[in-house]
């Protein structure tokens, strides 16, 4: 019952200590403008700076230019930004409407595929290739332009659940009047996490870490609150405990997370900081209760993370369970150019505490080369799997992405 009460109060008093803050000072909304809402709602460490979600693109699409011109200008465009996930063709397929319900629409694909090497001593060396993600996305704008909706669908193919279960993962529609604030209502990826919660299109590495994929990274129905000022963003929402249309509500959870970002008016002369928690806690088969702490740091071309997490049950996308749980990840990059960047991660977890010498490390190096920003990537990893009560294994990833 504390735990309820301590969520409810939390739900309903950062927005107001926001409010209380900003006084009767007015800041102009970016999703509030007449440019095009970037539809991305997950938190993102580095996205949540003073410049505009789209990417710096070198050259203009004109409406009067044939389709070949289109083409050959989209072949030349120059995408400077990596921390965003913008489509190659997002001028050539977004439709504009004088008439009707909508203001826009905008559909496209995201690709991704991998490549698997395994080589462990005294064992046969495996090979294999594989599509990751397939996600079509249709995304709106509706007439006012202050709401908009997704609905992503997932047809690629996968043995872990039945085909309709993993289908639809988006399906969503959310309003942008309340000033710095976005309002979600649907099938969403809660703040579970930042790299939990991140999205996949801008991960560094080909798999997300350990405290990611087991506590996080799932999608839920409900009703999310996004905000975002100066200073802080937040990210609350009440959800079905559901996960992938298994079941009709098994029980409702929270999961909030808030980012302070104490650097936010340096312009950054002094860098980028970001340091934030959150919980997720609620109720299914029984109760769970999951907290994390994160700090990240980004400086020109260099730029480190920290997060840790710790769990009394979960309800992830590995399923649901009542373990105990923890572990943590540490990263650091750097972009040798704008293109090519290195990056290595420590990735510790134990995914049962009540076992002894049961952690599992992973030691990963990899590097990324963005031919056209996030909208075409080309991505190599090299992972050291270390074991406390199974045998090391070791493994090369070689992945590409494409949005188009």
């Amino acid at each position: 019952m504390k735990k309820i009460i301590l969520i409810l109060v939390l739900f309903f008093l950062v927005p107001c200590c926001v409010f209380a803050q900003e006084g009767e000072e007015i800041i102009e909304n970016v999703e509030d403008s007449e440019e095009e809402i970037f539809l991305e709602t997950q938190l993102n460490l580095f996205e949540q700076s003073e410049e505009k979600d789209e990417p710096k693109i070198k050259g203009e699409i004109k409406e009067e230019q044939t389709l070949a011109e289109r083409l050959k200008e989209v072949y030349n465009l120059e995408i400077e930004r990596t921390d965003v996930a913008v489509p190659l063709f997002n001028e050539l397929t977004t439709m504009h409407f004088e008439n009707g319900p909508l203001k826009s629409f905008h559909p496209w694909v995201a690709v991704q595929t991998h490549g698997r090497y395994d080589f462990n001593e005294g064992e046969d060396n495996d090979f294999f290739y594989k599509i990751g993600l397939i996600n079509i996305n249709l995304d709106g704008v509706l007439k006012s332009g202050k709401e908009d909706f997704r609905i992503m669908l997932n047809p690629t193919p996968q043995n872990q659940r039945p085909f309709m279960q993993n289908f639809i993962l988006d399906a969503y529609i959310a309003t942008n009047r309340i000033p710095h604030h976005r309002i979600i209502f649907g099938n969403t990826r809660p703040a579970i996490g930042m790299e939990g919660a991140q999205s996949p299109y801008t991960l560094p590495f080909i798999n997300r870490s350990q405290i990611s994929r087991n506590f996080g990274t799932v999608r839920k129905f409900g009703l999310r609150a996004v905000g975002n000022y100066d200073f802080i963003d937040y990210d609350l929402g009440i959800l079905s405990s559901d996960t992938y249309f298994s079941s009709f509500f098994p029980g409702m959870e929270f999961d909030g997370w808030v980012n302070f970002k104490p650097l936010a008016k340096t312009d950054g002369k002094y860098g980028k900081l970001v340091a934030g928690g959150g919980i997720s806690t609620g109720k299914r088969d029984s109760d769970f209760f999951v907290t994390g702490a994160f700090v990240g740091y980004e400086y020109k071309r260099f730029s480190t993370r920290f997060e840790w997490a710790h769990a009394d049950g979960s309800n992830g996308a590995t399923s649901f369970t009542t373990n105990k749980a923890n572990g943590f990840y540490s990263t650091i990059a750097y972009k040798i150019t704008k293109k090519l960047q290195v990056l290595f991660r420590y990735d510790e977890f134990n995914p049962n505490t009540d076992i002894a010498h049961n952690k599992k490390r992973e030691y990963t190096t990899g590097i990324n080369y963005f031919i056209k920003g996030q909208a075409a990537r080309l991505i190599l990893n090299y992972i050291f799997c270390q074991n406390n009560i199974g045998p090391d294994s070791h493994r090369i990833l070689v992945g590409t992405q494409f949005l188009i």
